[in-house]
């Protein structure tokens, strides 16, 4: 499995979605958001809920570039918002627990 982190230092997105998830990071909630995201009841550990926020938000954008209809520009703000938390706190971990 690649390294999330390292996935994160290629992602390259419109300069208006990321200043928008960088407002929106404040009022992010672990406990209400990430369920709702990624849709698993049980605790996720932030490396594991990274890679699926990552693996939901590639999707995203693969349907924001093909025009295709059922983009949503919320839900793509939401999942950078929490794509941004989440490595905060795998960044935040003591760098020897870090993968």
């Amino acid at each position: 499995m690649t390294n999330p982190l390292t996935v994160l230092k290629s992602l390259r997105r419109p300069r208006l979605l990321i200043r928008a998830a960088r407002f929106g990071l404040a009022d992010y909630r672990r406990e209400r958001d990430l369920r709702r995201l990624v849709g698993e009841a049980a605790p996720m550990t932030t490396e594991t809920a990274l890679a699926a926020l990552i693996e939901r938000e590639q999707r995203m954008e693969t349907t924001r570039c093909t025009g295709a209809g059922a983009y949503s520009v919320a839900r793509h703000v939401e999942l950078l918002i929490a794509i941004m938390a989440e490595a905060r706190l795998v960044l935040a971990a003591p760098s020897d627990t870090r993968p």
